[in-house]
């Protein structure tokens, strides 16, 4: 049943990955909702995760809002200056912790 499960992930993984070569590739035009959703879904994201990451947060109580409105803060200075992604989320996330677990604990 493991062995099973394994082959079918593989599978399904193989074959998601295939697709886009399938389906767009050579010489065909890729869709213009295509490039749209590759142009929009990936900020779209970003706001949803910000969303979702301070909905809990009380805004009235400084110990748990200024660890969290620091790490926002450096995490939109790092994508603004270098505009990367993994650096702008490890590097807020990594002092988001340090301010929780160091500073305000």
């Amino acid at each position: 049943m493991i062995w099973a499960s394994i082959i079918t992930m593989a599978l399904v993984t193989y074959l998601v990955r295939l697709a886009p070569f399938v389906l767009f590739g050579g010489s065909r035009q890729t869709p213009k909702w295509v490039e749209y959703a590759g142009k929009y879904l990936p900020p779209s994201v970003m706001g949803m995760l910000i969303v979702y990451s301070v909905k809990n947060v009380d805004f009235f109580i400084y110990r748990s809002s200024l660890p969290v409105a620091l790490a926002i803060g450096l995490t939109a200075m790092l994508h603004l200056w270098k505009r990367n992604n993994l650096l702008s989320i490890l590097g807020g996330t990594a002092f988001y912790m340090i301010l929780v677990q160091m500073v305000f604990n």
